[in-house]
């Protein structure tokens, strides 16, 4: 068997904001094959650029178009293909846009091998240790305690474990953070998980510390990516000054940045994002490292169905699933770009067992809303 083709399809709603929301566009990486057997996934990326990525024209021997790498190799040898892409790409896919766009190609190729061997993903890294997760909602953070309460109540009805606010402003003014917080705990009760993450606003270490222990009294159970990534000494630092939880992972593009991360005792809780880690060939490396270190993995999933199906299958396969990120984001694209979209029920999520990552891609949605 041999890829035949390649191609980077974007997507858009017709009107995008600047919030953090990753549901309003996308890219669909799409790879065909001489035996008709065809793989799709999802890149939570910058989509102009990781299909610039794809189909540029190679400028030399380091500095390549990936559908040029991949054309004639054989989709089945995944860590070839994974190390072929590296080194075509080496100068400028070593982060950033580029390894996510061969995140995407990986988990595509991933794809193809379960449904040309007629087995789900997860048989193809070491089984499923678990059929069915519980989920957690994850919503990006408003403005008001009074929409803090009506998110808190629409989406907790469905039975979620918990819920994650993110992004907004958080970090801007930490009496306010406060308020809001105080007002997510009062809805939700003390029984769910209340998580908060910060998107990397936090500035300087003292006040993150101190926003931290007040946090606590709240019964927060993780604070996210408090900081840029790159400050690791401060994470490690952080995450022994408190009690909460400190996690991150969903920036990291690299097998040493998450080794670094293990090593050094950054976070208590790891979140790789299969769209960006180097896909399904890196993600497994990094769920070996992560059980050496005794440091659970909650995979980030804030897109699609698409990306969901590629990271449940890889939580099939986690010694010990915690929880699935459910992303709560409701846009034209978040729901409808898989046929049979990922259902919530009684608080968990199944586990897809079909061949492949288990998902078909609804093209009604993509000829819908595609612009590249």
């Amino acid at each position: 068997m041999k890829i035949t083709e390649v191609q980077a399809l974007i997507v858009r709603q017709p009107e995008v904001s600047l919030i953090g929301d990753g549901t309003q566009d996308s890219v669909i990486i799409r790879i065909d094959t001489d035996a008709g057997i065809y793989g799709v996934a999802e890149v939570d990326s910058a989509p102009f650029l990781v299909k610039q990525a794809i189909d540029m024209p190679d400028s030399h021997s380091a500095q390549r178009g990936m559908r040029n790498v991949l054309l004639g190799m054989d989709p089945m040898e995944t860590e070839v293909i994974w190390d072929a892409l590296y080194a075509g790409t080496y100068y400028y896919a070593r982060g950033g846009a580029g390894m996510h766009a061969i995140s995407g190609i990986d988990m595509a190729l991933w794809d193809i091998r379960g449904k040309a061997l007629g087995v789900p993903v997860y048989t193809l890294l070491g089984g499923a240790r678990q059929r069915r997760v519980p989920a957690y909602i994850s919503i990006l953070m408003p403005a008001t305690e009074e929409e803090v309460k009506r998110l808190v109540d629409y989406h907790m009805a469905k039975g979620y474990s918990g819920i994650k606010f993110g992004w907004g402003n958080l970090g801007d003014d930490g009496a306010r953070d406060l308020r809001l917080i105080r007002a997510a705990r009062k809805a939700l009760g003390p029984d769910k998980l209340l998580m908060i993450d910060i998107a990397m606003n936090w500035k300087e270490y003292k006040p993150a510390l101190d926003a931290c222990r007040a946090y606590e009294q709240e019964g927060v159970y993780w604070v996210e990516e408090p900081f840029r990534v790159e400050r690791r000494k401060d994470f490690a630092k952080l995450r022994q000054a408190t009690r909460l939880a400190i996690t991150a992972g969903e920036e990291l593009s690299a097998l040493d940045e998450f080794e670094a991360y293990l090593e050094e005792g950054c976070v208590d809780i790891l979140q790789p994002d299969l769209s960006r880690c180097g896909g399904l060939t890196v993600a497994k490396k990094v769920m070996e490292l992560a059980k050496t270190h005794q440091v659970p993995i909650i995979p980030h999933n804030f897109k699609s169905g698409l990306l969901m199906s590629a990271t449940l299958q890889f939580i099939a396969a986690l010694p010990q699933a915690k929880y699935l990120e459910y992303c709560g984001q409701e846009t034209v694209l978040s729901r409808s770009l898989v046929q049979e979209p990922v259902t919530v029920t009684d608080g968990c999520v199944e586990i897809p067992d079909r061949p492949g990552l288990g998902v078909e891609l609804n093209m009604d949605t993509v000829n819908r809303y595609r612009v590249g």
